[in-house]
């Protein structure tokens, strides 16, 4: 009976497996759940999708404190016709979401794991920047769309509450998205291309276009070889404001990379062993790696000091060798640019002329200068290079990428710099505002409390020396002092801006900058954005070499004359025992005149900056202005009001 039954059994099979083989659909073969929203959609269709969490430890009490391990997957999805190049999609995150992992992809601003990206983060494609288009792909899902699992830390929302993020949205230039849908643990948007947005650039076709930022990082691969290549940076500084001393550049090697040797600059730390004991000697058994410059992971980059600028072994470049200053090209052109090359050795699976990655999540920075966020590198068309042979053509490189970093706003005790106010008008001076530069972690201070007004002398003491005369100034103005005082600005610089006169046609302001640093600043420079009635009457600097900033129509731009463009550093009193340290300090008198602007109010605020800047980074300012005792009248008024006065008097007597 058995035996009979068998031939149909195979039979049956057979069927079936032909059944499941014909229902198969080969356009959703990676089993991602449908959406309907996203066969409409032709544009960019992003997803997040929140997956999985565990509670962490500690285990609290307080909800809001209860740290969870979360699990969540992104993707994007180019649906139009064309493709996408060098996506980057913003996720509002909004539950002090700390990122640990984002596989395929980097985020955009150059954060370290762990992340905090409690107020949103944007993430771009790594290594598939780029998204091709259905049509010429067959519809291949791994060209045309990227996903990227997502680890992190979340806070505050317990089961069984979902913690989604605020929006998700696609921030490519030419794009625009609606409000996202959330249906339960998923979020998806469809972004289309704005009908109004004009590209201009010629070559987008094949090439992004070059960046427009404050400091651009060029990455041009000049010459390729099979296990290495040699590659140039280029950093061009556009910002009138913008400057960098003593740079420090870095970024991550992502797939294994190591500086055989590098000119034009050189890395501060020179160590081997991470390719002796790493991945580089499994691959190169014969390769001597004393004479390698660096096999660290996160190299820091410094430039070369000027002696070493015609070395023909590490210099000779131009642009190089500057001590690591950059400064806005309306100071020095030649200053505003630097350049160095280098020899990078890859590791397989990349060897091949062809497969070149650049590095990521760069950052620079300087000594007291602007903080600047770098985005990923963007695939632009091959940089032209004057042909060396001095023949008239040009050299194009093997490939090139573009890094664009812009000038940050300081947020709220985070400057580096501050402002204090005064006046003719006002015996006492407004000090920069409590931790405007910072917070130390001492208790023995107020971080809250108001900074304490100051007799003008006062200024040229350190903040530890002020204390006695700060107290002894609130009494004698019948002021009360906190208990405990308010803390330090802890500025490493400070200005002050001191209105000195006030007369019918015309007023004066002081500046005065104080360097309470360790450090010589040269070549400094200020700016400073007035109101503008202020503006509009400018007149004259008088020891500072003071000019109208080209691109505004606000700002005056103070810099040292020759022989004095150095801020110096803080030095000891003539009794180092006895007398306080004392700053370096410049001061300069500025005139202004009423002729277009008689109406101006200087005590209401018109003859006070609106910002200060110092070599580019912007100040803290006091958030009051000084206050005047009374009214301004003129000489004829007063003797009237004298005459007054007698009268009234004489009759009271009589």
């Amino acid at each position: 009976m058995r035996m009979h039954l068998w031939p149909h059994i195979m039979l049956l099979g057979l069927c079936l497996l032909f059944a499941t083989h014909s229902a198969q659909d080969y356009d959703n073969s990676d089993n991602t759940p449908a959406i309907p929203a996203q066969d409409t959609c032709i544009g960019v269709f992003l997803t997040y999708t929140f997956i999985e969490r565990a509670k962490e430890f500690p285990h609290v009490k307080n909800a809001s404190a209860q740290a969870y391990a979360f699990k969540a997957q992104a993707t994007v999805l180019n649906t139009m016709s064309e493709n996408l190049k060098a996506w980057k999609m913003f996720i509002g995150f909004q539950h002090k979401e700390i990122l640990v992992n984002t596989d395929a992809a980097v985020l955009m601003d150059g954060l370290e794991f762990p992340a905090h990206v409690g107020n949103g983060t944007m993430i771009s494609g790594y290594p598939m920047s780029d998204l091709m288009n259905a049509i010429d792909t067959a519809g291949d899902l791994n060209q045309i769309q990227a996903k990227i699992d997502i680890k992190g830390t979340q806070f505050g929302v317990k089961p069984p509450g979902t913690p989604m993020p605020k929006t998700i949205k696609l921030v490519n230039d030419g794009f625009r998205c609606p409000v996202p849908t959330k249906k339960g643990s998923q979020m998806y948007v469809c972004c289309v291309k704005d009908p109004k947005f004009k590209n201009k650039d010629a070559n987008a076709t094949k090439f992004l276009p070059r960046q427009k930022a404050d400091l651009t990082i060029a990455y041009d691969v000049l010459q390729s070889y099979e296990n290495n290549y040699l590659a140039q940076v280029t950093i061009d500084n556009w910002s009138p404001l913008g400057r960098l001393d003593n740079w420090n550049l870095t970024w991550e090697w992502m797939r294994g990379e190591f500086i055989y040797s590098m000119s034009g600059a050189y890395t501060l730390k020179r160590d081997s062993a991470s390719c002796i004991y790493g991945q580089a000697a499994s691959h190169y058994t014969t390769f001597d790696f004393s004479p390698v410059m660096s096999c660290e992971k996160k190299p820091i980059i410094v430039d070369l000091p000027p002696e070493r600028a015609k070395d023909k072994d590490i210099g000779n470049l131009p642009f190089c060798c500057k001590n690591g200053t950059l400064l806005p090209s309306q100071m020095n052109e030649t200053l505003s640019k630097a350049i160095f090359q280098l020899q990078v050795y890859k590791m397989p699976p990349d060897l091949n002329r062809t497969i070149l990655y650049p590095p990521q999540k760069w950052k620079i920075e300087g000594e007291l200068n602007p903080t600047y966020k770098c985005g990923p590198p963007i695939r632009v068309s091959p940089m032209e290079f004057p042909d060396p042979s001095g023949l008239i053509s040009d050299t194009i490189a093997v490939a090139s990428w573009q890094i664009g970093c812009n000038i940050t706003h300081p947020t709220k005790r985070k400057s580096r710099c501050c402002v204090s106010f005064s006046a003719y008008y006002n015996d006492s001076v407004l000090p920069c505002n409590t931790c405007a530069c910072g917070c130390s972690d001492a208790m023995a201070c107020d971080p809250d409390a108001q900074p304490l007004l100051l007799p003008s002398e006062a200024l040229l003491l350190p903040f530890e020396n002020r204390t006695k005369k700060a107290l002894a100034w609130a009494k004698l103005k019948h002021r009360d002092a906190p208990n405990p005082l308010p803390c330090s600005d802890n500025c490493g610089v400070s200005i002050n801006w001191h209105i000195l006169s006030n007369y019918r046609h015309g007023w004066s302001a002081r500046v005065t900058l104080f360097n309470w640093k360790d450090y010589t600043f040269k070549d400094w420079f200020t700016a400073v954005q007035l109101s503008p009635n202020a503006f509009l009457g400018y007149e004259n600097v008088y020891s500072f070499n003071g000019t109208k900033l080209n691109t505004t129509n606000d700002t005056l731009f103070l810099q040292g004359l020759e022989g004095l463009n150095y801020l110096l550093p803080e030095t000891d009193g003539k009794n180092p025992k006895i007398d306080p340290r004392v700053p370096g300090k410049q001061q300069s008198v500025i005139s202004f005149t009423k002729k277009n602007t008689p109406d101006i109010k200087l005590a209401r605020g018109d003859g006070f900056p609106v910002k200060v800047f110092f070599d580019g980074v912007e100040c803290a300012l006091p958030d009051e202005i000084p206050q005047g005792h009374g009214v301004r009248i003129s000489a004829g008024l007063l003797r009237l009001l004298i005459v007054v006065i007698a009268v009234f008097l004489t009759i009271f007597y009589w």
